[in-house]
């Protein structure tokens, strides 16, 4: 899927922090795909990040936020995060994505005390997920990589970021490369062995 990487460089950084599940089950998650997609990220797997000392790192030098749908949220569809406390700003922006599946996500935020203090971000979902081959635990519910395009939509709209439109367009391609692979596969099993043995070859 690598082919279908199409970065967008951004002055926000974004961290992915992946579930060791995540990590294991395949390397086309959503996760490794947002982080090949944005040059300026960094990727993490674990559950407990309290000690992680380059985490600890990026806390201190950046601006940080974690999106999490809690009720204190700042809602970014209608809301400016960088707000008058934190502008002008001192230091640059970053922004925390956790990978995982919402419960596995709970426990992260509860075992990394790191993370307690970062203001949470949100978002009004208005799209339903193109995750067609797996279900979502709500209808509102996106995959990583979804997620953060959303995200960089509306760190646009705020003027956090100058992105072109057509790097949005472009932004999900592996991701829906992938899928489309996995429907093929489902409709044809073969398909999935015959793609193997010819890369082998």
């Amino acid at each position: 899927m690598c082919e279908h990487i199409r970065p967008i460089v951004t002055q926000t950084k974004f961290i992915v922090l992946m579930h060791p599940k995540e990590f294991k089950k395949t390397k086309n998650g959503t996760g490794h795909f947002t982080h090949l997609s944005l040059p300026n990220s960094e990727l993490f797997m674990g559950i407990d990040f309290s000690d992680n000392a380059r985490i600890n790192e990026i806390i201190e030098t950046h601006e940080s936020f974690i999106l999490y749908p809690s009720k204190h949220a700042i809602n970014l569809s209608h809301e400016n995060p960088l707000t008058d406390k934190t502008l002008p700003l001192k230091k640059p922006m970053a922004i925390f994505l956790i990978d995982s599946t919402w419960a596995c996500s709970l426990k992260m935020m509860r075992e990394s005390k790191n993370l307690h203090a970062l203001a949470h971000i949100s978002f009004d979902s208005t799209k339903r997920s193109e995750f067609k081959i797996k279900e979502q635990p709500l209808e509102y519910c996106l995959s990583t990589i979804e997620s953060t395009l959303t995200v960089l939509e509306l760190l646009t709209h705020w003027k956090i970021e100058t992105i072109e439109p057509t790097k949005f367009e472009a932004f999900l391609s592996p991701f829906h490369a992938m899928v489309d692979y996995q429907l093929q596969c489902i409709q044809n099993p073969l398909h999935q062995a015959v793609r193997f043995k010819s890369r082998k070859s």
